[in-house]
């Protein structure tokens, strides 16, 4: 019981601390704004493939002429990428300023959900999509650079399940057989139904076939002849994922060499940290700044107060899947980009 008390007590003057260091506040009469910063949201779809390989596989060579797939697989492949810059305030460069001792226009100034955000370019809306809104998350088609990786079409082979109507794979018929014996007896049935089918067509057959009944007797038989090729060459599901991942670059990196998010042929589209799965690399290079010549007497003699701002690098951003490139494009990125200033007496026009 005592115990218990104990630990009652403890947890009680636990919650004014915690409560107090909810309320943390930026000192008052001071005007307190962010940098930005560039997060780079990859929208990606991909197909996954689960193949299953028919039971007489390893005969399709043998009797029909053709390569069949042998075992059981699960792929994944890229369809479409897309890229989209995110401007969000960077918390980690915070600078506050005392308008009381200058004239400041608040030009480079934008408020946003996460506060104020100091951009050279504020005024002039550049257009910039927002990675936090007032409205949650933001609406991103149509937005950003897409790279189609793939326009093939997918085929799938499935098998019937057509119980109780005419002319369906008889599998009675192969029971007590051995499995060759039962592929070489579906693979005479191919060989017939396709004899029937061209027969048909070319008229050389005893009944009579015109219009509608032609075209239902050719489906019907074609039907038959992918239920029992589905024995030989297998079936595929497929099915569409698509997931959204997130780089945020790092100025103190130095390489800039990032993984993206993974592919995972069993888990789909995972997320970096995800081992189960190869990577996919984000390369930025960054364009280099060319520095200012400023006086060094007036660098020396400067003693105005000062706010802060950045100017984004240009960077090529490359998404690479091992050797082969999948996107490419050039970006601005605010947190590798160059750092500067502007006395808080200057008004912006």
């Amino acid at each position: 019981m005592r115990t218990f008390i104990r630990f009652s007590v403890a947890m009680m003057l636990m919650f004014p601390l915690a409560a107090s260091a909810q309320k943390k506040s930026d000192p008052e009469g001071y005007l307190t704004y962010s940098l930005p910063s560039t997060t780079i949201m990859l929208e990606v779809e991909a197909l996954q493939e689960r193949f299953y390989a028919g039971p007489y596989a390893r005969y399709a060579e043998k009797y029909l002429g053709i390569n069949a797939r042998q075992k059981d697989e699960t792929s994944l492949q890229l369809t479409e990428v897309r890229m989209v810059p995110l401007v969000e305030a960077d918390q980690n460069r915070r600078y506050s300023l005392n308008v009381k001792k200058g004239q400041l226009d608040g030009a480079f100034l934008k408020l946003a959900s996460v506060g104020l955000i100091s951009f050279s370019d504020a005024r002039y809306s550049d257009g910039s999509v927002w990675r936090f809104t007032t409205e949650g998350q933001g609406d991103f088609s149509g937005k950003g650079v897409s790279s189609n990786i793939t326009s093939e079409a997918a085929t799938l082979h499935r098998s019937g399940n057509n119980s109780g109507s005419k002319g369906t794979v008889k599998q009675n018929m192969l029971v007590g057989k051995t499995t060759e014996q039962k592929a070489a007896e579906a693979a005479d049935m191919i060989l017939e139904l396709r004899e029937q089918r061209l027969q048909i067509v070319t008229g050389d057959t005893d009944a009579t076939y015109s219009g509608e009944a032609m075209g239902a007797a050719i489906a019907e038989l074609t039907r038959l002849e992918e239920e029992y090729l589905t024995l030989f060459v297998g079936y595929s599901e497929f099915q569409t994922q698509k997931m959204n991942f997130e780089v945020l670059p790092s100025a103190d990196s130095e390489d800039h060499m990032y993984v993206a998010f993974r592919l995972s042929d069993t888990e789909g589209l995972v997320p970096a940290d995800n081992l189960s799965g190869k990577p996919v690399i984000m390369q930025i290079v960054p364009q280099e700044f060319a520095q200012p010549e400023v006086p060094a007497e007036e660098v020396k003699n400067k003693k105005e107060v000062l706010a802060y701002y950045r100017i984004p690098a240009i960077c090529v951003v490359k998404l690479m899947d091992g050797a082969n490139l999948l996107l490419q494009s050039r970006l601005p990125i605010y947190q590798l980009g160059q750092e500067s200033s502007l006395p808080v007496n200057v008004i912006l026009k």
